[in-house]
């Protein structure tokens, strides 16, 4: 169990994964950093993927993410996936129903009457990073927002109510007590963050606006870490992007009342997926 200043907030790592002896807390600008390498089982498959490069090779030009695939797929996934998609769905929840559902169904019978989950958790929409599979969380455990890049906006009543909603809900009516960002390794919308053009044009509908939220990460990564190659330059951004996000949310007034009433922790995290490293830091 993994814990950031005496609070304690991670359940169990997955069944499937086994913290290595690696953890080294560590404390910078005021802020507790506590690692953690998670390695597979060894009667287990490894879920992750390959260290394929996220940039094409032997480009440096910045690029956004519509344009070449990330990542590619893992080999070890392809036969659920050339399964038609209807049989693919339900396939999968055959097996949810079986291993899950009926095996635990006094927890479905209580979450039936309502919800009180200890967590609500930013992560990105990437299909590589699940909160769920990543932290073996239960139904009811976790309110979980994903968006592109795990971004929260300030506070704003009419530009972003949809993320707006999503944290008032948790927070005011659900009670939660832990509030994690999680960024991530490759994220394509901190590559697309960093390949915006400064004059302002844009080439696509959405995203470009979208991660302007976190600016301020490409200003500090830009002005600090310029002269690294631009696949660096997005690993920094990464987690400024985080701490960015951590301040964004201390604008929506009952995060801020649970703060300051400590009814409320608020964390950042950094999932590296080809290393399988994850760390986590209180929000100072």
């Amino acid at each position: 169990m993994a814990t950031t200043s005496g609070h304690s907030f991670l359940s169990a790592a997955p069944s499937n994964l086994l913290p290595n002896h690696r953890t080294n807390p560590r404390s910078t600008n005021n802020t507790t950093v506590v690692s953690f390498s998670l390695t597979p089982h060894p009667n287990t498959k490894s879920f992750l993927p390959s260290a394929a490069s996220a940039f094409p090779a032997g480009s440096n030009t910045p690029y956004l993410i519509g344009n070449t695939p990330v990542l590619a797929t893992p080999a070890t996934i392809t036969t659920a996936l050339e399964m038609e998609p209807a049989q693919r769905l339900k396939s999968g929840f055959e097996q949810f129903k079986k291993e899950v559902y009926q095996k635990k169904s006094e927890i479905f019978s209580d979450l039936a009457e309502g919800q009180s989950p200890k967590f609500l958790v930013f992560a990105c929409s990437d299909s590589r990073v699940c909160p769920s599979v990543l932290f073996n969380f239960q139904p009811g455990e976790a309110f979980t927002i994903r968006n592109i890049a795990n971004m929260v906006p300030p506070f704003d009543k009419t530009r972003y109510s949809g993320v707006g909603a999503a944290i008032e809900y948790p927070v005011i009516h659900l009670k939660v007590e832990n509030i994690i960002v999680i960024g991530h390794s490759r994220c394509g919308g901190i590559k697309a963050l960093l390949s915006t053009k400064d004059d302002g044009t844009t080439s696509t509908d959405f995203i470009e606006d979208w991660v302007k939220i976190c600016s301020p990460a490409k200003e500090i990564v830009k002005k600090t870490y310029g002269d690294l190659p631009f696949e660096e330059q997005c690993t920094k951004a990464e987690k400024e992007a985080v701490n960015i996000s951590l301040e964004n949310l201390k604008t929506y007034p009952y995060v801020k009342e649970g703060l300051d009433k400590k009814t409320l922790n608020l964390y950042g995290g950094y999932y590296d997926f080809v290393t399988g490293d994850f760390e986590t830091w209180e929000a100072s």
